[in-house]
Parts: structure tokens; sequence; C-alpha cells
């Protein structure tokens, strides 16, 4: 994201100044320094942004996404995207939001923002795995030893080649990864602490072809299903378990189906935040700026509140009566040890160990 950050500082400052002067359609500004389009507009630095608006062009934005109201993604969505810019566009510029996949599952997102039937989406890496195989690489097990090295390493040059070839093969653009997190184990049958203990539970997964090769390896039955269906099948006892990140299943009610939970970390997720290319060339130069930047901002808040969630409220699901099990240094490194025999070796082979190791390389 720094390369990227950098890159829309860059414009924002040619749109900046341009915009002292007129505007796209040839129409003065009518705020004076400091404000909007419009006048009336709220300022920029209201916001902790810099661009100023001159065009007064009217669209909407439709932002779909698959987690609940209470997520913190959506209250980054909120407070440093749609609020900022439909106030400072003075009202020219609408965002809809649609939390807990109201607009469809996040594959159909995905096929409506190439088609042309939805503006912007916060998908994963995953669901775009289906399309950009490459992207199979964020959720590798183990891949990453921590928060920050995830942050590295698709803030940079591992990010980098995944966003160009998501514009390129898809005409979608990517303003940064927000986190969802590493995820961990839940279950309604037993404890968890050993590869083993896995044997023969249903476990729902993400349509990741390595998630479903490698909880194969550990012995499960991996079931891949959209995220919508989960708590459903988990009620109806289609399936035993799952893994998510602890505020997703805090958040989404998860651990109230479930009688067991797992801190195995065992991958981490997350959320590209994303655009369709068509639409956001289609829109006045300054309007490109002020999402950019506004993008920008509402990842890293989001990163914020995600990674403060997900460390406390695994004590408001113990509470609730789940079992909850920390695996130790030991624990861990067995399930890693499966990874590494089994989808490491696919991973290498599909993708070649240099882009692996491009990604390892952000590890302290």
């Amino acid at each position: 994201m720094k390369k990227l950050f950098c890159l829309l500082l860059s414009a924002v400052m040619v749109v900046s100044l341009a915009a002292c002067g007129n505007s796209g359609n040839g129409q003065q500004s009518q705020s004076g320094a400091g404000g909007s389009a419009g006048g009336g507009g709220a300022s920029p630095a209201d916001y902790g942004l810099t661009t100023e608006l001159t065009s007064t062009e009217k669209i909407t934005i439709r932002l779909a996404y698959d987690c609940s109201d209470v997520h913190p993604s959506h209250r980054a969505f909120v407070e440093k995207f749609q609020e900022p810019l439909e106030a400072i566009s003075n009202g020219n510029i609408t965002v809809e939001l649609y939390p807990n996949s109201q607009l469809g599952s996040l594959a159909e997102n995905l096929e409506s923002m190439r088609i042309g039937d939805l503006e912007m989406s916060g998908l994963t890496d995953s669901t775009l795995a289906a399309t950009i195989p490459e992207f199979n690489l964020v959720g590798l097990p183990f891949l990453w030893t921590s928060i920050d090295a995830a942050h590295s390493a698709l803030d940079g040059d591992f990010g980098d080649y995944l966003n160009t070839l998501l514009n390129e093969r898809v005409g979608i653009i990517n303003f940064g990864y927000l986190d969802v997190g590493f995820r961990n184990i839940t279950n309604s049958k037993r404890s968890i602490s050993l590869p083993a203990d896995l044997q023969g539970l249903k476990i729902r997964t993400m349509t990741n072809a390595l998630h479903v090769e490698y909880f194969t390896a550990l012995g499960a039955i991996p079931t891949p299903m959209a995220f919508g269906e989960l708590f459903t099948a988990l009620q109806q006892k289609t399936v035993d378990g799952q893994e998510n990140p602890t505020a997703m299943i805090y958040n989404n009610a998860i651990y109230e189906a479930q009688s067991y939970m797992t801190v195995s970390e065992h991958v981490w997720t997350s959320t590209p935040f994303c655009i369709a290319a068509d639409f956001y060339y289609g829109l006045p130069e300054d309007y490109q700026a002020l999402i950019a930047e506004a993008a920008v901002q509402t990842v890293a808040y989001q990163r914020e509140l995600i990674t403060e969630q997900n460390s406390s409220l695994l004590s408001e699901i113990e509470a609730a009566g789940v079992e909850v099990t920390v695996l130790t240094a030991e624990e861990k490194a067995a399930f890693q040890k499966v990874a590494e025999d089994s989808v490491y070796i696919t991973a290498a082979g599909a993708y070649g160990q240099e882009l692996i190791d491009m990604a390892a390389a952000h590890n302290k």
C-alpha cells in the first residue's frame, strides 16, 4: 500500500492544483478556499483528506460485502468512505452500502463488477482466486508469521504483483487489502489440539483449492460454501464446523452454533477493496483522486479496528460457553508440518517457488 499511497498522493496533488482553475466540464468552482464543489460541502480537511473537488456530476457508488453491519469493515466503510465522500461532494457522490451479502455472494459481486452492474465490493482473496489463481497464495497456510509480515507483503511487491493481474485480467482496481485476520477453527463435536482431532469432521472452508487440499490432508472433510450460507449449515448440522477470524466468528454469531474453538491461526485472509476499472476511469479526475484517497484511509482505519477486535473478542466467545483451545508453538508446528508436506508442494508447482518466496521474504 505504501507504493499505492505514493502514487495516489501524486495524483491528489495534481488534481488539487487543478481545482484552483476550471473543473473538467468547464465550470468554475463555486467553493471558497478549503471548500468543495457547489458550496456548503464539507472541507476535505475535516476528514483528514486533501483532495478538493470542482466537479458537480452526480454519481452513485454501490459497495457490497459479506460481513455484518457490526463488523469493523462496515464501520470503516461508513466513517472513512461513505460519510467523507458524500459530505465533501455536497451530496453529489452517493455511497450506498450493502452488508450481509444483500447484493448476492462475493462471487456474484465479482461477476457484477466485471459486467458493469456493480461499482465496488469488498471481495476476498479466495473469491478472486477463482478467476486469478495466484490469489490462492494469500491464503497459503502458515505463509506469514505475523500481521505485520502480511501487511508488508501485500502493501509491497507481492501485493503489487497481484493487483496488476487483477487489473489486467479482470478490469478491477484494488485500493488496498483490508484485514480479515488469522483464521481459527470452530466445531460442534470436540476439542481440537492436534491434526488427528480433525479426522472425519465436516469443515466449511472458503472456495480456495489450497484450503480444500490442506483440510483434506488434516483428515477433515472440507466443504466449500458461500459465507452467507454458513450459519444455517451449522445450525442444521450440514457441516460440523468452520474456520474464520475471531471477529467474524463473534460478529456473525457463529459461536452460537458451535461448542469448541481452536486458536490455530493457520491462514491469514484479506478483503481487497475493489472498484470496477471502467467505472472508475469514467469519473472526473478529482472524483477519482478523492475516492482513491478515501479508500486508502479506509484500509488503514479498518486494519486498526479489526486487529483490536480479533484480540479482544476471544474472551467474549469463551464467556458465551465455547471451550477455547489456544495452540502451543509445538502444537501449531504439527499443523504447519502437514501444510509443508501437502499444499506447499502443490503451490510451488502451480505458481512457482519464486512467488511464494516473494511473499515469505516479508517475515521477520
